[in-house]
């Protein structure tokens, strides 16, 4: 405080009052003043408005107006000096309001020396020092906050979000006024992922690497990872920190490499079954052939063509395995996606019509997509009837639909069937599992496979007793 000379607005009316306060100022031993005196309300506002001080003492009678009246003033005109207040008389009810406004202390002129006002000097400016410090603080936390990729936010107990930085608004797509108006587990989908999380930090305080399922404002699905305790502000008021990261890319990225892995173990498995079945298969062929000759009686050649028809359907299954196994050879064409699903949507009208099923169509006529056009149809149509067949006759909605994004082309096919366990969902995909009754389980598999060999994206949301909604991403080549 010694080091340098302090710069102070003495606000007071009384020209007698300002001479003495002066007077004490001057007697402070060891520091040097620049007092600037301001004789009423509106010169004082002039001065703020023209030079920023070091301290200000606002009388508390300033004719018609008061020291009160100046320093809210003062602040919106964008005084940070620190204010100390005086008065004739001391009124604690002046001084509380005071202090709410933001002056630093309240002094009584009838008991004014040079030791009170120094102490009072000196408190102001360590305290002012301090606030500019922990503002200068704020400022930059704040900052980095702001500027941070990471989804951080604080929430009440109750869940209601007060503090995010702008990548929270950002990965939830509401505005920041929308976002206030939320809590912070509103946006699960799933309703237990809501219990665990907010049972376990009422129980534990703290939830670690929680992966939840999330909704965006527009309905975009999104794998994420929470890690969120509790903590204690400054004034012991418990509130929640929160980070979030979006793992969706990376779980994608693991389903699709398990997807492949799974399709390449099973492509070994089918070539090495095909090579040791084939081999007594075509002995059975040849032996068949030889024994025919022999053979005149009618019931003989009876079962030696039920053993033909069956050695010929094992050989034929055996070659729908090694197509369903190997990539599939794609040849593209440029096609409008109108025309791909338009032609795929005839081919399965009969059985939509059969079960007197509800239709919803819903994708322009001008987007246009590299496909081979055979291929990406065949996946199409068996997606189409499994969602026809786990349907209600006379109930099911089947709904199909495409948007045009900046780099792909999203085509959606939703029923509102039985729907998919999570045990089975996580199978879906995978050769020879079925949950039909008659069926081999190489749909999905061949559809996965030809939606692969496109460079294509598949995924699967169903919820029991609500329905499946496939979701197939192609990214559009520029």
């Amino acid at each position: 405080m010694r080091d340098s000379t302090i710069k102070l607005l003495l606000v007071d009316d009384d020209e007698d009052d300002f001479l003495l306060t002066s007077d004490y100022l001057k007697d402070i031993e060891g520091q040097k003043f620049d007092i600037d005196w301001a004789f009423s309300f509106d010169n004082a506002i002039e001065k703020i408005k023209k030079k920023q001080y070091d301290l200000c003492f606002f009388d508390f009678l300033l004719g018609s107006k008061t020291g009160i009246d100046l320093l809210r003033v003062g602040i919106e005109h964008g005084l940070k000096s620190p204010v100390i207040l005086l008065t004739g008389k001391g009124d604690q009810r002046i001084d509380v309001e005071a202090m709410t406004l933001g002056a630093y202390d309240y002094l009584v002129k009838s008991e004014l020396d040079s030791e009170k006002l120094e102490r009072c000097i000196r408190y102001a400016l360590e305290r002012a020092s301090t606030l500019s410090t922990l503002r200068e603080s704020e400022r930059k936390y704040r900052n980095i906050f702001d500027q941070t990729k990471e989804a951080i936010f604080t929430a009440r107990l109750d869940g209601t979000f007060n503090y995010f930085t702008p990548s929270t608004a950002e990965l939830f797509g509401y505005t920041e006024e929308e976002l206030y108006q939320l809590k912070s587990y509103s946006v699960f989908v799933r309703a237990h992922d809501r219990r665990q999380y907010i049972n376990q930090l009422e129980a534990d305080g703290e939830i670690s690497d929680f992966e939840v399922l999330l909704e965006t404002k527009f309905g975009e699905k999104k794998q994420c990872s929470i890690h969120c305790n509790r903590q204690l502000d400054s004034d012991g008021v418990p509130y929640y920190l929160g980070i979030i990261h979006d793992i969706t890319a990376r779980k994608k990225e693991e389903r699709d490499a398990l997807l492949f892995q799974k399709m390449a173990a099973a492509g070994r498995l089918v070539r090495t079954l095909a090579h040791e079945v084939r081999n007594p298969l075509t002995n059975i062929n040849l032996s068949i052939e030889q024994m025919e000759v022999d053979f005149e009686d009618e019931d003989a050649k009876f079962f030696i063509d039920i053993i033909r028809r069956n050695s010929q359907r094992i050989n034929d299954l055996i070659t729908e395995l090694l197509n369903t196994s190997r990539p599939s050879e794609v040849t593209f064409s440029r096609y409008t996606l109108k025309e791909i699903l338009d032609s795929t949507i005839e081919q399965a009208i009969d059985r939509i019509n059969l079960k007197n099923i509800k239709l919803s169509c819903n994708y322009a006529a001008d987007i246009w997509i590299d496909v081979d056009k055979a291929k990406i149809q065949i996946a199409l149509l068996n997606i189409i009837i499994n969602a026809v067949e786990a349907m209600t006759e006379g109930e099911g909605i089947l709904k199909i639909y495409a948007t045009q994004r900046s780099k792909s082309v999203v085509i959606t096919i939703e029923d509102n069937g039985i729907g998919i366990s999570h045990e089975h969902l996580e199978r879906l995909f995978e050769p020879y599992f079925t949950s039909k009754n008659n069926g081999i389980g190489l749909g999905l598999a061949a559809t996965l496979n030809i939606i692969q060999s496109h460079k294509a994206r598949v995924e699967v949301e169903s919820e029991v007793g609500k329905g499946t909604k496939f979701i197939i991403s192609f990214t559009m080549v520029s």
